[in-house]
């Protein structure tokens, strides 16, 4: 969006993430511009590592963890996060619902577990997850002991979040449909299940990850009043599949946003059809792409509302 590109000329991502009034203004710009029924709260997944002692930075070719772990040894170095470290976003929060009109709800969110922990051990992106799954299945105790120090960070993160106005919570686990099942329910969702179940009864919780249509019902037993689906899922059949105590979100993909508005607008009613209707928060199945044209972005609001 102009208006983002705008904001980002004067200052840094890393700065724009700690400075309240920005993330505001970010935030309700685009639930503005684009008239989606809900808004989120600009932020980003891997500030919740550093009040654990993780260096972070954001460098042109995507985002850095300058001391990551690789031996269990290196737990040494980490600490229990201050929850006074990230007010600045509890901060963006207060400032963000109080710049939104008051039907708008507006979402915070966090990393789930396992996506931070690989980040920490990774140091970056990756394509296979050659150390996180080498550091999980090598050292078991070293494992846990870091993803159970990770979820405190995330409880005290989403609690605060939730207290500055949040009116629901969204988990992003990003990166976990690189496991297995089993590996999943095995060394992975007690973690999960215990940030979900530390949260605060009557804020909804959106629990969503990429790649993970082998792990739906390892999900929905994790925890969640919603599940997002990304586009590789068909959504009548994950909604069979997760039965009707949950909600699901989803799932387009966004790569449709490319095409013209003809197909947008087909799209959009093959995953209104397949939604069913009550119990589906229609959205894309992941991130909109840098390319995509805003207006795109609009007439698929358009065609929503108009469905």
């Amino acid at each position: 969006m102009p208006e983002y590109r705008k904001v980002r000329a004067k200052v840094s991502f890393s700065a724009l993430c700690r400075d309240p009034g920005l993330c505001a203004e970010v935030a309700v710009t685009a639930r503005r511009r684009l008239d989606v029924d809900g808004a989120i709260v600009f932020s980003d997944i891997l500030l919740a590592l550093e009040p654990l002692g993780f260096r972070l930075e954001y460098a042109p070719g995507g985002p850095k963890i300058l001391n990551p772990v690789r031996r269990p040894s290196c737990l040494k170095r980490l600490h229990e996060a201050d929850p006074a470290a990230l007010e600045f976003i509890a901060d963006a929060v207060r400032a963000t619902r109080s710049a939104l009109p008051a039907a708008i709800p507006l979402i915070g969110f966090s990393g789930a577990p396992f996506t931070l922990a690989s980040y920490a051990i990774e140091g970056g992106s990756s394509r296979n997850f050659q150390k996180t799954k080498a550091f999980l299945y090598r050292h078991p105790e070293a494992w846990s002991e870091l993803l159970a120090m990770i979820s405190r960070a995330l409880i005290g993160l989403l609690k605060s979040q939730a207290s500055a106005g949040a009116q629901a919570l969204q988990l992003f686990d990003s990166w976990v449909g690189c496991l297995s099942p089993s590996d999943y329910r095995a060394r992975v969702l007690p973690h999960t299940r215990r940030v979900i179940r530390a949260l605060p009864a009557g804020v909804p919780v959106i629990h969503f990850g990429t790649g993970t249509g082998g792990l739906l019902e390892a999900m929905r037993d994790a925890g969640g009043d919603v599940i997002g689906l990304d586009p590789t899922v068909s959504l009548a059949a994950a909604r069979k599949r997760l039965g009707s105590g949950v909600a699901v979100q989803g799932n387009l993909d966004p790569c449709v946003l490319l095409s013209d508005r003809r197909l947008i607008r087909r799209e959009v009613r093959r995953i209104l059809s397949e939604g069913g209707g009550r119990g589906h928060v229609f959205n894309l199945g992941h991130g909109v792409l840098p390319s995509t044209p805003v207006d795109h972005v609009r007439a698929l609001v358009d065609f929503v509302h108009e469905a």
